[in-house]
């Protein structure tokens, strides 16, 4: 390299070490991305920022509803819907992608979850206005072109999707912890693509239905990110948007964190390589201060090589390969999970022991200085990353439409950043002791079991096989006497256990009560032991009980019976017991 270009590559590298410091030093500097909100006659909530860096423009729609909306037979059904939004519209009946495509537009799609489902695509200034009025066209002008056949076709293609995720490993993982974790009557406890039976149920009337009490402009927020400014949005929102109609006021939950004091373990099968375990915790949710300091307490446990599972599971014991801790943001509540995939040859008990302990040394002692700063460095770079795009999934225009969405406030993303700098250890320990410390849902899922079969060993067609000649069968001695009184006494001799066997029978049974009361022999056994002239009914079974004796009557047509299992080291004074019983009830009236 000669000296001119030593030098420049030096200048350079100085330059950008100075970049990188100032930038780290301004690590904790605030995030800001400026604004302006307004509200359309209809109550549409259009937000608007401006970025100037490229003649682009970052388009997102996003409707207040998701699968938790969803009625009980029509889950799945939000998800069924998005699909149509893309099939046409009364002004535009073809595929909606195609003219975006055209225009050069990027990142466009629609995805629907628990709580929201939204549109999106970023396109180039030109391109605004057209994609506006396909947007605007689906949203106020789509029932009339929704068909049978158009229902019957994304009916298909949605129920593809689902075999396709069921059957991938690990599929079913989700369902089950949606519905392990949440209790009957909780909106979140079904998945979003739903079940195959249910979107067989659904009709063009559920259609027209859903379109006209979610689909409304007052439930809506329009995002403009990227070569716009306010007042030109302004003007584009109400030249498309204004006249579409608010719809119905919307009845929705604010929250519903389910608490449980004990834990539920499931355990299940799947063809899968690794055996992996999922605990899951309901906790706060999307806006909720105490969402904040769970997703730094998950970041201390297992986020990444340096969180604490991660050393004691991957790196010092080798029990698993992989342990990751996660905070899933929704509306209502948010999802805490710990989800381990355990190395070849681990026991999951010794798995389950460990976590508990570090577990346990989280929520008495808390993260330590140099983990908690690390935490909160990962989350802030996590979520500064993301806004140096203007659109897509994540973004500018996604960071300002779910503050809106959820909070009311297209500026929440400051004030979690805020809390996250404000988050004491103390905090964080609190915050998981009051929430992690219960009960959880905890999913085992296992590699299905490997097993085979003999070839068939018998010819079947040839019918059942013969039975060979009955062995004689040995009896013990039986051995008999008569008392005084006439009673026959049969004795048979078994030393297998230490306990005798006594059964006194009569010969009379509820024919007997021809005549009579019906029921008269029968309930006379039963009262036998409700008292003598010497004990009460609780005296004889205090007593019975002391001795290891069991007391029993019953009768059958022709015979009654009362018997007496007793221990033979307690023998005589079960059989005393028993004799008082037998000889002197007294049939208490009461």
């Amino acid at each position: 390299m000669n000296d001119g270009r030593m030098r420049a590559f030096l200048l350079v590298l100085c330059v950008m070490t100075g970049v990188l410091s100032g930038a780290l030093a301004a690590a904790g500097s605030p995030v800001e991305i400026p604004f302006e909100k307004f509200t359309l006659d209809n109550g549409l909530r259009v937000i608007v920022h401006e970025d100037r860096k490229a003649p682009i423009v970052a388009v997102g729609v996003w409707y207040h509803v998701g699968s938790k909306d969803e009625p009980e037979g029509r889950t799945g059904f939000a998800h069924l819907f998005e699909h149509l939004m893309f099939e046409g519209s009364e002004n535009f009946d073809e595929d909606i992608t195609r003219p975006l495509e055209a225009v050069g537009a990027t990142s466009f799609n629609g995805t629907t979850w628990l709580d929201r489902t939204n549109y999106f695509e970023n396109v180039p200034t030109p391109a605004l206005e057209l994609a506006l009025w396909l947007e605007s066209d689906r949203m106020g002008h789509l029932l009339g072109v929704v068909t049978q056949e158009k229902l019957d076709q994304e009916r298909g293609v949605v129920k593809n999707e689902k075999r396709q995720s069921d059957n991938e490993p690990y599929g079913r993982v989700w369902y089950r912890i949606l519905e392990g974790l949440f209790p009957p009557g909780h909106p979140y406890r079904h998945d979003t693509i739903g079940s195959l039976e249910d979107l067989d149920a659904a009709t063009l009337d559920d259609v027209h239905r859903w379109f006209k009490d979610y689909y409304g402009a007052a439930n809506t927020v329009l995002v403009l990110a990227g070569d716009i400014d306010p007042e030109r949005a302004r003007e584009l929102a109400v030249k498309y948007f204004g006249h579409i109609p608010a719809g119905p006021p919307v009845t929705r939950l604010q929250r519903w964190v389910p608490e449980r004091a004990e834990t539920t373990r499931e355990l299940m099968h799947d063809r899968v390589p690794q055996l992996r375990s999922f605990r899951v915790w309901s906790v706060p949710g999307w806006t909720r201060r105490e969402r904040v300091e769970l997703e730094l307490a998950a970041g201390v446990l297992g986020d990444g090589k340096n969180s604490r599972l991660y050393q004691a599971l991957v790196y010092e014991r080798q029990l698993a390969v992989e342990v990751s801790v996660d905070l899933q943001p929704f509306e209502l509540a948010s999802l805490f999970s710990i989800d381990t995939t355990l190395a070849e040859g681990s026991a999951l008990d010794e798995v389950d022991d460990l976590i508990d302990q570090e577990l346990a040394r989280f929520l008495r002692d808390g993260p330590g200085p140099e983990e908690l700063q690390r935490a909160k460095t990962r989350i802030r770079a996590s979520r500064v990353r993301g806004l140096e795009r203007i659109g897509g999934f994540d973004g500018k225009a996604t960071t300002l439409a779910q503050g809106e969405l959820y909070d009311g406030n297209p500026a929440f993303y400051a004030t979690a950043l805020a809390w996250i700098d404000q988050a004491t250890a103390e905090d964080v320990r609190a915050t998981a002791q009051r929430w992690l410390a219960g009960g959880r849902y905890q999913l085992d899922v296992l590699p299905w079991p490997e097993y085979t079969e003999d070839p068939p060993g018998v010819d079947r067609s040839a019918g059942l096989p013969p039975v060979g000649a009955l062995p004689e069968l040995s009896f013990p001695a039986v051995q008999r006497a008569s008392l005084a009184n006439g009673l026959a006494v049969v004795l048979a001799e078994r030393s297998a256990i230490p306990v005798v066997t006594l059964s006194l029978q009569f010969d009379a049974g509820f024919a007997a009560d021809s005549g009579r009361r019906l029921g008269t022999a029968s309930f006379t056994l039963e009262m036998m032991d409700e008292g003598t002239r010497s004990r009460s009914a609780l005296d004889i079974s205090a007593e019975a009980e002391s001795l290891g004796a069991e007391i029993t009557t019953e009768s059958d047509l022709d015979t009654s019976r009362a018997a007496l299992s007793a221990l033979t080291e307690n023998l005589e004074p079960s059989v005393a017991l028993f004799a008082d019983v037998v000889q002197n009830p007294v049939f208490p009236a009461d």
